[in-house]
């Protein structure tokens, strides 16, 4: 069955949004709160997901949203269509003047993600997903990497921001995939590690303790842009997983096994 137009318009007409947001607050002289000791949070991450969040009800009152800032209400109806929102992707290095952050939404359907947009707005990037319908960036067909060698890949990850109370089980994996890939990168925003994925600019991505927001539309660009994407032990990805590898599908086996091999 198709889906309403108006629900993947919607998700890009709050993405652009909250790139104005963004544009607005970035490298100024913005607050910035701590959730945890590396954990932080701007007035930007919270007026993006405010404004998502009456957009969500001015249109669709019944619809849910979980977003990263702001509680799920006790009175939400279940099973009711979800948006997922993560108003600032990378708030660390945004709150740093690092021009590498975005925000994420996703559309969750009878417990499928069926819509995918992450949008970078200082890059002017617009990476879009519908199920069954294939990946875009600002409108144009993206497909993953044909690399089938992972000597010959370029991987990205990302750290939870638990690293510090056990460092060494992140950087023992992060070792064992720079002995056996090209490069391995670590941007800061899993949401855009995802698209990069999609675009076929990285091969593979790997991370641990990840939260719905953090995946739940790259997840989908990756998977329609032809990748493949599950979890550490190669079972798929469900919205309460908190571990996530993506590639370009001819490099998941052996990134699998450099999982296996240092857990």
């Amino acid at each position: 069955m198709a889906l309403d137009p108006l629900f993947l318009a919607t998700a890009i007409e709050g993405a652009l949004d909250a790139g104005r947001i963004h544009r607005s607050y970035f490298r100024t002289d913005l607050a910035i709160a701590k959730k945890g000791p590396i954990d932080l949070v701007t007035a930007a991450d919270l007026e993006a997901e405010r404004r998502f969040r009456a957009l969500v009800a001015e249109r669709f009152p019944h619809h849910r949203v979980l977003g990263e800032e702001t509680p799920a209400a006790e009175n939400e109806p279940a099973g009711a269509p979800r948006w997922i929102i993560d108003p600032v992707d990378g708030t660390t290095n945004f709150a740093h003047g690092l021009a590498l952050f975005c925000v994420s939404i996703a559309l969750e359907l009878e417990g499928r993600i069926e819509i995918g947009v992450v949008y970078d707005p200082i890059a002017e990037e617009l990476f879009t997903a519908e199920r069954g319908g294939g990946a875009r960036l600002n409108g144009q067909p993206i497909r993953v990497s044909r690399r089938d060698a992972i000597g010959d890949g370029m991987l990205c990850t990302g750290f939870p921001y638990s690293v510090r109370d056990r460092p060494s089980s992140q950087i023992d994996v992060f070792a064992a995939f720079l002995r056996r890939a090209r490069a391995v990168r670590r941007l800061g925003s899993a949401a855009l590690d995802l698209c990069y994925v999609a675009a076929g600019r990285f091969d593979g991505f790997w991370e641990v303790q990840l939260h719905p927001w953090d995946f739940a539309a790259g997840i989908l660009i990756v998977a329609e842009a032809g990748g493949q994407v599950s979890d550490y032990a190669g079972a798929p990805v469900r919205i309460a997983s908190s571990e996530i590898v993506a590639s370009n599908g001819l490099l998941h086996p052996a990134m699998l096994e450099v999982l296996a091999s240092v857990r």
